[in-house]
């Protein structure tokens, strides 16, 4: 799917996700001290809005600019408002800062292979020594998960050269998936970026 495809989505339908933080990234990072976070691929921006509440200040990114107007109407006067930046962004292709974030967070977002990871890299290089990147992914295991072109969260774990691997494993949905879907369960990649320095995929 390109930009247009993805915005078209959204259009389609008042409203397409649970406004519901995913489970994964609950179970993961209420522990986390809270600092610099970038949520990949933040839909109608229910993750950013719940790391915003527990002081993290989040840069959400995604293709979708129907997608972030949503987000941003959620957190519009709140007390978060101030804490998400809605970025629209085709990661495959955009920059990232090195170095930056204490939590890279990867819910479910088809990050399509390249032949040299440069998508990857720049998102692993985006994390700061001593940060923390959590991927969750559809096991693929499920009916109806193909990764074919893709990265799962398996292939991302093998490329983790100096991080420290926390989690990494299969486990039940904390809720039902997406309509339509049989997914069960999620592959859970919980890493800290172990180097001095940013890192990049060998």
């Amino acid at each position: 799917m390109n930009t247009e495809s993805w915005d078209e989505m959204y259009r389609g339908r008042p409203q397409v996700f649970s406004g519901e933080p995913n489970g994964v990234l609950v179970a993961e990072a209420a522990g986390l001290a809270p600092g610099e976070a970038l949520d990949v691929g933040c839909g109608e921006g229910a993750d950013a809005v719940w790391l915003a509440r527990r002081g993290w200040r989040v840069t959400a990114v995604d293709v979708a600019g129907t997608a972030l107007r949503r987000g941003a109407a959620v957190a519009h006067g709140s007390d978060v408002a101030g804490r998400v930046a809605w970025t629209r962004a085709d990661l495959s292709t955009a920059a990232l800062p090195a170095g930056v974030f204490d939590l890279v967070s990867v819910q479910y977002f088809p990050l399509r292979h390249q032949p040299e990871h440069e998508a990857l890299n720049r998102l692993l290089a985006s994390v700061a020594p001593g940060g923390t990147l959590l991927v969750a992914g559809h096991d693929p295991g499920d009916e109806g998960v193909d990764y074919a072109d893709y990265y799962r969260p398996d292939e991302i774990a093998g490329l983790l050269d100096g991080w420290t691997i926390l989690v990494h494993e299969s486990r039940p949905r904390t809720r039902p998936g997406p309509e339509g879907t049989h997914h069960t369960r999620d592959v859970v990649l919980r890493a800290v970026n172990s180097a001095g320095e940013p890192a990049t995929a060998p």
